[in-house]
C-alpha cells in the first residue's frame, strides 16, 4: 500500500503533456505511475516515487533503476488503474494519461472510477475533468458552466442551481443520461441516492472541484 499525506498525481501510459503534468504536480506533489506511465513521466523529466502495475509496458532499464519503488501486481484480471487505486491511500488523486486515442482505455478508466467508489479521484481528460459524485456535493460554478452527468448504473438524485433539475429522474446508461446540463446559479448542489454518477466539467473548475470533494463526505 502506498500511503501519502498529500495529494497523489497518478500517471498512466496514455496521452500526456508537460503542462498537464506540471499542473497536476502543483496540486498533488506525490508522483505515482501506473506501469508504462513511468516511461512517459521520465521522458518529461520526472522520476516516479512508486510504480504500480503488471509491468508489461515499463521499460526494463527504468524498472532496474527504480528498484524497490516498483510494486509488481502480476494478475491480469484488472487494469493498471484498478491496481493503483486499490493500493494508494491519499487525501485525493489526480489521474492523467488514462484517456486519449484509444476509446477502450478511456471507458475502462471511467469504469474504474466507479468500481473503486472513491469520489476524491479526479481524472484529467483532454478538455474535461471527470469524477465519481459523492452523496452530496456543493460546487461553486459560474452561470452557464457546463455540468454533464453520466450514470454508470441506475442513479436517482436531486439538484439545486441546475438549468434542468434532476429531481425525480431515474438515470440509467441505456436509457437516460444528463449530458450538457448547465449551471443557472453561482453554486450547484448535487445529491445522489446511489453510487454511480460521473460528473464531467471543464478543466477550469479543477481547483474548486478538489476543494468541494475534500469537503464532502465520501461513499461508505
Amino acid at each position: 500500500m502506498v500511503q501519502e499525506h498529500s495529494g497523489v498525481t497518478l500517471v498512466g501510459g496514455g496521452e500526456l503533456t508537460d503542462n498537464d503534468l506540471r499542473l497536476a504536480l502543483s496540486l498533488a506533489p506525490q508522483l505515482v505511475a501506473a506501469d508504462g506511465g513511468a516511461n512517459t513521466a521520465l521522458a518529461l523529466g520526472h522520476l516516479p516515487e512508486k510504480v504500480i502495475g503488471d509491468l508489461d509496458s515499463l521499460d526494463p532499464a527504468l524498472r532496474a533503476r527504480l528498484g524497490a519503488r516498483v510494486i509488481h501486481v502480476p494478475e491480469q484480471d484488472s487494469t493498471d488503474l484498478d491496481k493503483c487505486l486499490a493500493r494508494i491511500a491519499a487525501p485525493f488523486i489526480l489521474a492523467l494519461g488514462f484517456d486519449g486515442a484509444r476509446l477502450d482505455h478511456t471507458l475502462a478508466a471511467m469504469t474504474s472510477l466507479v468500481r473503486h467508489g472513491r469520489s476524491r479521484v479526479v481524472m484529467l481528460a483532454a478538455q474535461d475533468i471527470v469524477f465519481l459524485a459523492p452523496p452530496r456535493l456543493v460546487l461553486p460554478l459560474a452561470r452557464d458552466a457546463r455540468v454533464s452527468l453520466y450514470p454508470m448504473g441506475p442513479v436517482t438524485g436531486r439538484s439545486e442551481g441546475l438549468h434542468w433539475p434532476i429531481d425525480g429522474i431515474s438515470f440509467r446508461p441505456e436509457a437516460l443520461v444528463g449530458t450538457s446540463n448547465r449551471a443557472d446559479a453561482p453554486q450547484v448542489t448535487l445529491e445522489f441516492d446511489q453510487r454511480g454518477m460521473l460528473v464531467l466539467l471543464e478543466r477550469e473548475w479543477l481547483r474548486p472541484v478538489l476543494d468541494a470533494l475534500r469537503a464532502a463526505d465520501d461513499w461508505d
